[in-house]
């Protein structure tokens, strides 16, 4: 098979799968050495033919790829959606609608916790794939047939999984399950790299607003640098430098020089005058204005409630056959235990309805849990 590398040839192709109620879609590209996704294949699937599409072919228009991406008539079958997402709605500014991911309808239906696709291709066709091609360079050109045939079979096979999972979802009632999941992954609000965000994804351990404020600064600063760049955000500062500047609140280019984690002479270039800035502008910040710094719950009571929740969440997975992950985090766990009105997902839709009930009653110790014949079972209590 050889890859298409026109724009007539790709918008005759997409013509033809519009007329189906279903495409397999999946991307090869890189991002090792720069911030935004380097797009270097796509490969689709309709119920009739598979084709492989050249995207760094000179002069080819990608524009009928992204219509087709775009026709809510088709819906779009992705493995692990969010990363083909994010090269789409970087390149074109739009989200495929409407979609479907195998990867969270496998979880729904017991399959474990984002299981990978070759291990499903496995369990539901018996097929073992070649995954030998996973990590090759898909921006060298030309293509070689054996990349081709990688990329081809990919979406083939992802047409048997879709069906099969589409069709168990049905006969379980679990269809508006994976619909519900699906509106967290069309969000653009999923894919936006906002600057003024970009501390959520740090781990550190700042406890102060001041040192609230200068994370928050700072990352956004590395955000801004790395977008403009096109690098890797690690390229430009690592996280826990970010985190030792938040703590240390260097304001003189002496002290950002007494950093060890900086290297010699970082505070005279460019960016260790960026850095200062951005520390100064932490320090004045009004700390009114500051997102609430989150707290470790003390170990108390509520622990032995978040353990309770914990056996509750593993007998409901078993018995529905849902992988647990997908039901409720532990997270989602301490926040049920010290309030009942919690903003999560457990306590919300078919997630409430499968164990969010449940786990209030045992709170409230309306529900009793028990061992029977080696398993745990739930007791309803008067």
């Amino acid at each position: 098979m050889e890859p298409i590398t026109t724009t007539e040839a790709l918008a005759a192709v997409c013509d033809r799968m519009a007329a189906h109620p279903f495409v397999t879609v999946d991307t090869e590209f890189l991002r090792e050495s720069t911030y935004y996704p380097l797009l270097c294949v796509a490969q689709m699937a309709s119920p009739d033919e598979a084709v492989v599409i050249d995207t760094l072919a000179e002069g080819i228009d990608l524009s009928p790829f992204w219509a087709l991406m775009a026709n809510d008539k088709v819906l779009k079958v992705f493995h692990a959606a969010r990363q083909d997402i994010e090269i789409v709605w970087h390149m074109a500014s739009l989200i495929p609608t409407p979609i479907f991911d195998t990867q969270v309808a496998a979880m729904v239906l017991g399959y474990g916790d984002a299981i990978s696709y070759d291990q499903l291709v496995q369990r539901i066709t018996g097929d073992n794939l070649d995954k030998s091609h996973r990590f090759t360079d898909w921006s060298r050109r030309p293509l070689t047939p054996a990349q081709t045939y990688y990329a081809v079979s990919d979406v083939t096979h992802l047409r048997d999984v879709y069906m099969a999972l589409s069709d168990d979802l049905a006969k379980r009632g679990r269809t508006n399950w994976v619909d519900e999941e699906m509106e967290i992954l069309t969000s653009p609000s999923t894919y936006r790299s906002d600057p003024e965000t970009a501390w959520e994804r740090l781990k550190s351990r700042v406890r102060k607003p001041k040192e609230l404020a200068i994370l928050i600064e700072v990352a956004a600063w590395r955000e801004r640098e790395a977008q403009a760049r096109d690098v890797p955000r690690g390229r430009v500062l690592k996280d826990d430098v970010i985190g030792e500047i938040a703590l240390q609140a260097p304001t003189t280019a002496e002290r950002l020089a007494s950093l060890r984690s900086l290297p010699k002479g970082f505070e005279r270039s460019r960016w260790g005058q960026d850095i200062l800035e951005a520390i100064k502008a932490g320090v004045a910040r009004d700390p009114k204005t500051l997102p609430p710094i989150e707290r470790h719950r003390p170990m108390t009571n509520g622990s032995a409630t978040v353990e309770l929740l914990k056996v509750l969440l593993r007998m409901t997975a078993e018995r529905h056959g849902v992988a647990a992950k997908v039901i409720a985090t532990v997270d989602d766990l301490e926040h049920i235990a010290a309030d009942d009105e919690a903003d999560v997902r457990a306590l919300k839709g078919w997630r409430r309805e499968l164990f969010g009930e449940k786990a209030l009653a045992l709170k409230h110790g309306r529900l009793s849990l028990a061992v029977e014949r080696g398993r745990v079972v739930a007791i309803e209590r008067e």
